[in-house]
C-alpha cells in the first residue's frame, strides 16, 4: 500500500514524536512542530500516537493514492483537496486508489499533518524516523532528506473506514492573537525588573527568520546583566536573548546546547501554537509556571485518551 509524491512543495517531512535520549551526544529531538495537531491526527485514526506522519509546511504538496486508504488531516488549513473537491482538516477522510490529494496554500496556520491508518513506514535511525535534515537523520531512507517527487509512502491496508472528527470548539484558531505563558528560566533573575516588565507588557512580531530550529521575534529589545553564559542544554521552547535583545524561541530542530541567556521557556503545547504563526503575526507573553503547564498537558493527554466523535474510547 502506498502514496506517490507528485509535488513535494516547499517542505514536507516524515515525523514521529521525536528522537529522545541522545541530546547528550549532540543529537536533537526533532519531531512535530505542533504536537497538538500531530497527536490528534493519529488519535482520529486510532493509530499508535507515535505513528509516523507527514508534516507539510506552506502547502503545494500533492500525492497520488496507489491504494485505498483512510487518512486524517489536522493542523493548518492548507486548502486540501481530493480530486479538486475541498476537504476540511481535523477529521478523517476516505481516499481511493487513483485519487489525487493536494495541499494548495495556507488559509489558516502554516503546518498541516497528514496521517494514514496504521502509519507511514519509513526507515528508523536511533529509534525514530523524525526528520532532522541538519543532522542527516530521519525521513524515508533515514538520511534526513525532505520528501521529493517520486517518493513512495508505504502504509498498511485499512480494514475499515471510521468517520471521526475533532469538535469545532476544540480546534485551535490560528488567526487569533497569541498570548503564551513563559516559565522562568535559569537566567530569569539576571534580567532586571524593568527588562522583564518590558518583555511581558509589549507585543512582539514573528519575523521572517523562522524555521524548525527557531522563531526569531521582533519588538522592544530586552537585555540581561550577563554578557554570556557557559553553554548549557537547551529545552524545546526555550526563549534565548542574544546581544541584540530580540528573543528567539527555540523549536524542535534546535541545537542541543547554547550560550545565550534565557528569560524562560514555553510549554510544548504553546510552542506548537507559535509554530503555526506566519511572519508578521503578533505575539505576547505572560508569566506562567510549571504547574500550569503540567495541568494543561494532563488535560490534553486525558482528552486524547477519551477520544472524539467517531473514535473508540479506551
Amino acid at each position: 500500500m502506498s502514496f506517490e509524491v507528485l509535488e513535494p512543495g516547499m517542505l514536507a517531512l516524515i515525523q514521529d514524536s521525536g528522537r529522545y535520549g541522545y541530546q547528550h551526544i549532540g543529537v536533537t529531538t526533532g519531531g512535530p512542530m505542533d504536537e497538538f495537531a500531530f497527536f490528534w491526527a493519529n488519535r482520529l485514526l486510532d493509530n499508535d500516537l507515535n505513528a509516523a506522519q507527514v508534516e507539510i509546511t506552506f502547502g503545494r504538496f500533492s500525492l497520488l493514492a496507489q491504494h485505498d486508504a483512510c487518512i486524517a488531516i489536522t493542523g493548518a488549513d492548507l486548502g486540501a483537496r481530493i480530486n479538486d473537491r475541498e476537504i476540511a482538516p481535523w477529521r478523517t477522510h476516505r481516499i481511493s486508489c487513483g485519487d489525487r490529494l493536494d495541499f494548495t496554500a495556507p488559509v489558516s496556520g502554516l503546518r498541516a499533518y497528514l496521517a494514514v491508518s496504521g502509519g507511514v513506514r519509513p526507515a528508523m535511525k536511533l529509534g525514530s524516523c523524525a526528520t532532522v535534515s541538519r543532522e542527516g537523520l530521519g525521513g524515508l531512507d533515514g538520511h534526513g532528506a525532505k520528501l521529493a517527487k517520486g517518493d513512495r509512502l508505504e502504509f498498511d491496508r485499512a480494514e475499515t473506514f471510521v468517520a471521526a472528527l475533532l469538535p469545532e470548539p476544540e480546534i485551535p484558531d490560528y488567526r487569533q492573537h497569541l498570548s503564551l505563558g513563559v516559565i522562568p528560566g535559569y537566567q530569569y533573575r539576571d534580567f532586571p525588573a524593568v527588562q522583564r516588565m518590558k518583555f511581558f507588557s509589549g507585543d512582539y512580531q514573528v519575523s521572517q527568520n523562522i524555521d524548525r530550529m527557531g522563531y526569531r521575534l521582533k519588538g522592544d529589545a530586552i537585555h540581561s546583566d550577563l554578557d554570556g553564559i557557559v553553554s548549557e542544554g537547551i529545552a524545546y521552547g526555550a526563549i534565548q536573548v542574544p546581544s541584540d535583545g530580540q528573543p528567539i524561541v527555540l523549536m524542535k530542530d534546535r541545537q542541543t546546547i547554547g550560550g545565550y541567556p534565557k528569560i524562560g521557556c514555553l510549554s510544548a503545547l504553546d510552542a506548537g501554537l507559535l509554530s503555526q504563526r506566519a511572519p508578521g503575526t503578533s505575539v505576547s507573553f505572560y508569566p506562567s509556571d510549571v504547574a500550569e503547564a503540567e495541568a494543561r498537558r494532563l488535560l490534553f493527554n486525558r482528552r486524547l485518551k477519551t477520544g472524539a466523535p467517531g473514535i473508540r474510547a479506551d
